[in-house]
């Protein structure tokens, strides 16, 4: 075993992870090469700035590889988020991208780690940030609207976001406390329509001639999907093409900077999940995690995850049968809805295999019951993609 990124344990394939740790507890089995490979992708198609959205995926291997392939500047929603990229990363620059942020935490990022781009939706928010700042000289503040809606998994404009109609005024207010201005939107997450970001530019150009007001940013926010089991969006080339196409129909001046916010497209191939069965009842297999820690998009976002069943102690049967899949906690509601096809001797003290764990897994997971994943492995293979 030989260490790789961020000091982790390097295997060449899953299979040798069993074979040298046997484990009995969850294990993620990180892809750096993969994570390399689509942070390279964003920055040689996207057609602007690139900002990692650290909440996604905020392991430190995560962002070594990320920070490796080229990527300078990150999304982070709090404090915690600005502290882990900064102080491991003292060149990155952070953006404070949540648009309700503490005093306390304003001051924090301000002084300690000289963030100087903010998000608001509201008028209230921008007092804040010249309350704790000091003023508007040398930072900027973008101004999230709503857009219009379209097919995503989440709509993150229920709550967040100022309405078109109200963005204007307070776009002149940033302008007028003499901050670099800017616009942001988000169109929700695991967005399947490369439309919705062409209506999103279009709205946010609409705001900006209404404003009248220098603009220095614009932001398209994230949402570019990933590849799920019978979820399988348009290519992310398809909006690549549709940001550029509405951002160049302009008016703005020309060093406005054109922005997005990527993570689940970005990460979630660059990961697996490596699980063992506890015990088969029937049809039913109870794995050692679940909904409430790597798992709980499987229930909150409706996505079903690419499984494989691996044992290399035995060989397993070539007939497959679909399993209900519980995880570990001691109540009712730890069932994945969908199930997994797997082959039909599956039992107890066989490993599963779950694809597209990058995103929203170890930083969404809870120490509920006791049960929290907690060691992370780099693997050489290829990632456990969904089928075509």
């Amino acid at each position: 075993m030989k260490k790789s990124i961020a000091n982790l344990p390097s295997f060449a394939t899953v299979e040798e992870v069993i074979k040298e740790l046997r484990p009995g507890y969850p294990v993620y089995c990180l892809r750096p090469e993969e994570l390399k490979r689509q942070a390279k992708y964003f920055l040689e198609s996207f057609p602007g700035r690139v900002l990692y959205a650290v909440k996604c995926n905020p392991h430190r291997a995560v962002i070594q590889a990320l920070y490796d392939a080229g990527i300078r500047h990150f999304d982070t929603a709090s404090l915690a988020e600005i502290a882990d990229v900064r102080e491991s990363f003292p060149q990155a620059d952070c953006y404070f991208m949540h648009p309700v942020k503490a005093r306390a935490s304003i001051q924090t990022a301000h002084q300690v780690y000289n963030i100087d781009h903010y998000v608001i939706d509201d008028a209230k928010e921008l007092q804040k940030i010249i309350d704790t700042t000091g003023g508007g000289e040398g930072r900027v503040i973008l101004v999230r609207i709503v857009t219009p809606v379209h097919d995503s998994q989440y709509q993150l404009s229920d709550k967040f976001g100022i309405s078109a109609e109200e963005a204007p005024e307070l776009l002149r207010q940033v302008h007028d406390a003499h901050f670099q201005t800017g616009v942001a939107f988000h169109v929700g997450s695991q967005c399947r329509s490369p439309q919705a970001f062409s209506d999103g530019v279009k709205t946010a150009l609409d705001v900006i001639a209404e404003a009248n007001v220098p603009v220095h940013y614009l932001d398209v926010g994230g949402g570019f999907p990933a590849w799920y089991e019978d979820d399988q969006p348009p290519p992310l080339e398809d909006y690549f093409k549709s940001i550029h196409k509405a951002f160049e129909d302009n008016s703005l001046r020309r060093d406005c900077v054109l922005m997005c916010e990527p993570g689940r497209a970005m990460v979630a191939s660059g990961c697996s999940l490596l699980v063992q069965v506890q015990l088969r009842k029937g049809n039913k297999l109870y794995i050692n995690d679940g909904i409430y820690q790597s798992l709980s998009e499987t229930l909150a976002g409706k996505f079903k995850l690419p499984a494989r069943l691996v044992n290399p102690d035995r060989e397993l049967s070539s007939n497959s049968q679909d399993f209900t899949i519980l995880g570990p906690t001691c109540d009712s509601i730890d069932v994945l809805p969908e199930p997994f096809h797997l082959p039909d001797d599956a039992d107890e003290g066989d490993w599963i295999e779950i694809g597209q764990a990058g995103a929203y897994t170890n930083s969404a997971a809870t120490r509920f019951n006791g049960f929290f994943p907690e060691t992370f492995v780099s693997v050489d293979a290829p990632p456990l993609l969904p089928t075509a």
